[in-house]
């Protein structure tokens, strides 16, 4: 997988903004406040298609307002355990 698969780790602030590339699969799990600043730096290049996946989201409502009010996403939860969101980024 080493060649399909980037492991992004450290400053997620610092790291996300070097990134480039087009993204098929984000998995958020870094520091809640972070989140949305996350989304808003990844998801322009998150390809159509694309998967947002971000964990403990039950506890994160600005988050959840966003992936949920957007026309460009569509968003699932599940709620059990600390909560997961999947977000598809319809265009």
């Amino acid at each position: 997988m080493d060649g399909r698969v980037r492991i992004v780790e450290g400053d997620a602030h610092k790291n996300v903004a070097n990134l480039h590339d087009p993204i098929d699969i984000v998995f958020l799990n870094a520091d809640k406040d972070g989140y949305v600043d996350y989304l808003n730096k990844l998801l322009p290049l998150v390809r159509p298609g694309g998967l947002i996946l971000a964990h403990n989201t039950n506890i994160i409502p600005e988050y959840m307002k966003v992936v949920t009010t957007s026309a460009d996403l569509d968003t699932v939860v599940y709620t059990t355990g600390g909560g997961l969101s999947v977000t598809l980024k319809k265009r």
